[in-house]
């Protein structure tokens, strides 16, 4: 019965006017009646010629346009792979519609190009989806290829008559201040899409990425519109951005180029200066968006290569310092999970500029850098949850936790109870270290002895881990003390934000760092390259003296430290 209605329901979507008769009603609830059938599960026999009938109407009349936009996202949405193979032509079919109807004005866009840019969205992100498993590259990966190269094309095209036409001057410079600011989420996903095409430094050129990151670098830099949306590709652009000019490197992307005369000789914020504002905003702001703008700092921080632009990592410690700690004193009074993310972005600051973080932070409260670090203690222990799980938090942890117990040495205060507390955190921490990567390592093995055996037992083995997980349903037991955690959860304004228990599982970036950041330890390269563990030791070596005329350290600390690393006993004898 479905099958039938759905044929007649095709014939209508695409049914022409006649003569003076316009058939646009009988068109538009088609559209809404196929919309209907798919949300309701009903998946038709073919795609394609739905595909067509779509393709084909949108471009004829704007109202009609929005609707038809609507109900290709929904198919895009429901038919996943089935549609992958024409999602190339469809993009490029549908960005010469849209490209008519973007107003030369710098007035907000149409509802039709909203829509269509929402849809083009939608579709860039389902062929990414398509992109073939590492095992499967060979035919299949140069065709993904070529139409990504299809894609990235005509969304360039897109971005650039939406951008950079309204605001080329007539000397030829590109001033982004009139840009409009329509559709920034949807256009940070195209952008994206844009980049994942480049496979060398030629193509930046050609697909005008530069120029276009500018715009969009200045766009998000003064965008205030969390409260309407719950989609944050902008932090996925960034990501892909910082990731480009890691492997090709970028113009303006540090510093951006002096403009030419008659402008004034002040050169306007570089890509990664935009990026900075808009995520010291996000942090102070916006809970929701807290834990991916926290993770983008790390990346800005210690991934790009400073090397002669260090003015400009010092900027951004500032303001990526003080929004976080504004941020971590409207909820210091009670620990909750959004410590986590606040207190690490400030340990990275501290690691690039330890004596200006600490200045900040003072000039904040009175107090703010032993605030700080009581807190960085705080999320070490057992009691806090989200714990500290990823090894790439660990060592940061560690790291950190290694300059702050040198910074108070260096005061001369070695009872003091912060100085006690990180030191008793970086043992923790250290022993947590040394676990996680044992357990690394071991997992590993596994992994290569299964490889190893019979690919049979393998699927043997499948089979009766799958059996095992369709015989266990949820009881009703489970299901109440589940609710109940969850409205205890509630009632304690504990739980996060939606989308932020993905965002903690997130990996922190640590790349390149400043020469010699450490007094302890004489290194240069990247910080993710540093042994944490190497840091602590020499620590250690050189201040175990000074250390244990403080406060002795908690017994079971010293058991689980001296187990994990038995070759330092003697230090605590």
């Amino acid at each position: 019965m479905s099958g039938e209605v759905y044929t007649a329901l095709l014939k209508a979507l695409a049914m022409l006017d006649m003569k003076d008769i316009s058939c646009y009603p009988v068109r538009v609830s088609a559209a809404g009646a196929i919309h209907g059938l798919l949300d309701n599960d009903y998946l038709p026999p073919e795609w394609y010629p739905l595909l067509q009938v779509l393709v084909g109407r949108i471009g004829n009349e704007d109202e009609e346009n929005s609707i038809l936009f609507q109900l290709l996202s929904s198919v895009v949405g429901a038919a996943n792979e089935n549609v992958a193979d024409h999602i190339p032509y469809i993009i490029s079919s549908l960005v010469c519609t849209i490209s008519k109807r973007i107003h030369p004005s710098l007035e907000p866009w149409p509802q039709v190009v909203e829509r269509g840019f929402a849809a083009l969205a939608l579709m860039a992100q389902s062929w990414e989806n398509s992109m073939p498993e590492e095992a499967e590259r060979n035919d299949s990966s140069e065709k993904w290829t070529s139409g990504q190269a299809t894609i990235a094309k005509a969304l360039s095209a897109l971005l650039q008559q939406a951008w950079l036409t309204p605001i080329h001057s007539l000397e030829g410079e590109v001033s982004s201040s009139g840009s409009p600011p329509s559709c920034i989420d949807d256009a940070s996903t195209l952008l994206r899409s844009i980049m994942l095409a480049v496979s060398e430094s030629n193509v930046i050129g050609e697909l005008k990425l530069s120029e276009l990151l500018l715009v969009w670098a200045d766009l998000i830099a003064d965008w205030h519109a969390w409260e309407e949306t719950e989609d944050l590709s902008i932090f996925d652009c960034i990501e892909e951005v910082v990731s480009l000019h890691s492997k090709y490197g970028l113009k303006n992307f540090i510093v951006r180029q002096m403009p030419s005369p008659p402008a004034p000789p002040v050169p306007p914020q570089s890509i990664i200066e935009g990026i900075g504002a808009f995520l010291s905003e996000a942090i102070v702001q916006y809970p929701s968006a807290t834990w991916r703008a926290c993770a983008c700092v790390h990346t800005l921080l210690h991934v790009p290569n400073y090397s002669e632009t260090e003015g400009v990592k010092q900027t951004l410690t500032i303001a990526f310092s003080r929004a976080a700690f504004s941020h971590f004193r409207r909820i210091q009074s009670k620990p909750c999970s959004l410590w986590k993310p606040l207190v690490l972005a400030i340990s990275s600051c501290y690691l690039c500029y330890p004596d200006i973080v600490e200045g900040i932070l003072e000039k904040e409260e009175n107090g703010g850098f032993t605030i700080w670090g009581a807190a960085l203690a705080y999320i070490c222990s057992s009691s806090f949850e989200p714990s500290l799980s990823l090894e790439t938090e660990i060592k940061l942890v560690v790291l950190t936790l290694t300059k702050v117990v040198e910074r108070m040495l260096g005061l001369g205060n070695p009872g003091g109870s912060l100085l006690q507390d990180s030191y008793a955190s970086l043992m923790e921490m250290s022993v947590r270290l040394k676990e996680l990567q044992e357990e690394t390592e071991n997992d590993n093995d596994e992994e290569d002895e299964e490889e190893a055996e019979d690919e049979d037992d393998e699927e043997s083995l499948d089979d009766d881990e799958d059996s095992e997980d369709d015989e266990h349903e949820e009881t009703e037991a489970e299901f109440l003390e589940r609710y109940a955690r969850a409205a205890l959860e509630l009632e304690s304004d504990s739980i996060v934000e939606e989308g932020d228990v993905e965002d903690q599982e997130r990996e922190i970036e640590l790349g390149k760092l400043i020469d010699s950041i450490f007094y302890i330890v004489s290194f240069k390269g990247s910080l993710a390259e540093i042994d944490p563990l190497k840091v602590m030791a020499e620590l250690l070596q050189r201040y175990h003296n000074v250390l244990t005329q403080g406060q002795a350290l908690p017994s079971q600390v010293i058991s689980k430290f001296s187990n994990a690393f038995p070759q330092y006993t003697l230090f605590f004898q």
